[in-house]
């Protein structure tokens, strides 16, 4: 129980981190989290944006990729993943990922807005 309880203290004081603008402060918590629940869906994707923020675009597409694996069908874990192999130069491998999440989230100019705000919250 006391892993559960110190996993969750990580990943709670890395969202802190996030929100204060604090990304690389986040990225030690959030990776001792990721540690110990590497499938935390929620884990990865706090580490993903930090990792994003910070403009570490191999990380952060290792982060969201792992989260498209983990959650198939989640919008924003496609439109992240575009979005860190857009800024690496990999618009062809992002093509598809952008697609789906138009499909799964329909709205104009999916690909010039983020699906969540807090994805270009930089520090």
């Amino acid at each position: 129980m006391a892993v559960v309880s110190d996993t969750y203290d990580l990943f709670q004081q890395g969202r802190k981190h996030l929100r204060s603008g604090m990304n690389a402060q986040a990225t030690v918590a959030l990776e001792k989290a990721k540690r110990r629940e590497p499938e935390s869906r929620s884990i990865r994707e706090a580490l993903g944006i930090a990792y994003f923020r910070l403009r570490r675009w191999e990380e952060a597409e290792a982060e969201f990729r792992a989260l498209v694996e983990l959650s198939p069908a989640d919008e924003f874990a496609h439109y992240a993943l575009a979005r860190a192999l857009v800024n690496q130069g990999k618009r062809k491998e992002a093509t598809p990922h952008i697609k789906l999440a138009r499909s799964m989230r329909p709205r104009p100019a999916l690909d010039k807005e983020p699906a969540k705000p807090e994805l270009d919250e930089a520090s």
